[in-house]
């Protein structure tokens, strides 16, 4: 029998769930809690499943987020999430299909842009996602950053508060929107994440809870917060060897991250600091007066980004200086292929399709790539993934796209 992929009933969501888990290789049956908390959180209008003689095999859905692009606007992307196939059911063409179904549907609801974080590299740039964001996890050996143990609390005024999740739940969401709009590549947190985040969300798994703690400046503002847990190990020796782990760290300026950081540093007991991920270019590691007292753990990509229509997307965002250039950009989906003269500046950009000659060529993915900031067109044109029609044109788009800072998404969905 043919394989149906369709969007799912409700009576069909707790089969859907154990398609889910299986695929991610969770226990396949959950509690009916857990399974009511997801299902309250998902549109099943934008839920797919594959149906193999009444069973679900596969699983998609995906959600509105707010991606925040160079210059601070932000712009509604397709969000992808929960994507897996059943090992029974694999190399069958299920995933081409749900994706299909789900970007034609972005598109025609006016979507300029899909983004998603892949599980596996290899998967998605076939379906014209490039990765437009990357992370580093650094692991810090906290007796040789050359700190001064005997420090009483930040520099400036400020102060280091801990609170607990009824002060997170009033602090955070403000905090977290003054703070996404000065970082490309950060996403919004909606009322769910927040559930999540502060224990009320049924379909998490069982955790610890964390600590947090919030850096106020002089004037009493919360300029940032961030969120650890840590481990109890001990030396036969009877001296301590545990680690604090950070989960989330935003700030809104540069003192306040390195309060935040320091902070976390000089906690009594703790030898080890994971990082948790962030951008490549962080500042952690600089603020630390020995900076080979932090060790790379993780380096890999993390959000991908999906151009869906490319006049919207090109002139959502900002530029590094005056320029114009001519894209052709291929799309064998054909949901963003053509053409386009882009005029950008600073202050914005026009982008309008054209039938002058390209600057260069390239494929849908590698624009997605680009267009948060952080790859380099030279690069892509030395892989042969971009092709320079005009000399010089590489090297040209470099100097519009880059970014001072690379772009970051901190946070999983």
């Amino acid at each position: 029998m043919s394989l149906e992929v369709r969007t799912i009933t409700e009576a069909e969501f707790p089969d859907w769930h154990r398609a889910l888990n299986t695929g991610f290789l969770r226990p396949p049956v959950s509690a009916d809690d857990v399974v009511a908390s997801r299902r309250a959180n998902s549109d099943l209008t934008r839920t797919l499943g594959a149906f193999d003689e009444g069973r679900c095999v596969a699983t998609f859905r995906s959600f509105t987020q707010e991606l925040t692009l160079v210059g601070g606007a932000t712009l509604t992307a397709d969000a992808i999430s929960n994507v897996t196939v059943s090992p029974t059911h694999r190399r069958r063409g299920l995933l081409g299909r749900m994706m299909g179904a789900d970007l034609a549907a972005a598109k025609e609801r006016g979507d300029a842009v899909a983004t998603l974080i892949a599980a596996e590299y290899p998967i998605y740039g076939r379906f014209g996602f490039g990765p437009a964001t990357w992370i580093t996890e650094w692991a810090i050996e906290v007796a040789r950053t050359g700190l001064d143990p005997r420090r009483s609390g930040p520099d400036g005024g400020g102060r280091i508060d801990l609170v607990d999740i009824a002060d997170v739940r009033k602090i955070g969401p403000e905090l977290h929107d003054r703070f996404r709009v000065t970082q490309p590549g950060a996403i919004d947190r909606d009322e769910r994440w927040w559930r999540r985040e502060t224990g009320l969300d049924a379909s998490v798994l069982p955790r610890t809870e964390p600590y947090y703690a919030v850096y106020r400046s002089a004037t009493g503002e919360p300029e940032g917060l961030v969120r650890y847990s840590a481990d109890g190990m001990w030396r036969d020796s009877k001296t301590p060897l545990c680690t604090a782990s950070v989960q989330s760290l935003i700030a809104l300026t540069p003192a306040a991250e390195r309060a935040l950081w320091q902070y976390v540093c000089s906690i009594d007991w703790v030898t080890t600091v994971k990082t948790g991920h962030r951008a490549p270019d962080d500042l952690v590691t600089r603020f630390l007066p020995d900076p080979r007292a932090a060790s790379v753990v993780t380096h890999a990509d993390y959000l991908w980004v999906r151009i869906l229509d490319v006049v919207r997307a090109l002139e959502a965002r900002t530029y590094a200086v005056p320029g114009s250039l001519v894209l052709e950009i291929v799309d064998s989906a054909d949901l963003a292929s053509g053409r386009f003269r882009l005029d950008a500046s600073p202050a914005g950009a026009v982008c309008a399709p054209t039938t002058e000659s390209p600057d260069v060529v390239l494929d849908v993915r590698e624009l997605g790539a680009l267009y948060l900031g952080d790859e380099s067109a030279v690069t892509l044109a030395a892989l042969g993934t971009l092709t320079e029609e005009t000399t010089g044109a590489a090297a040209r788009t470099d100097v519009l796209f880059r970014t001072p800072r690379r772009p970051w998404c901190p946070d999983i969905f």
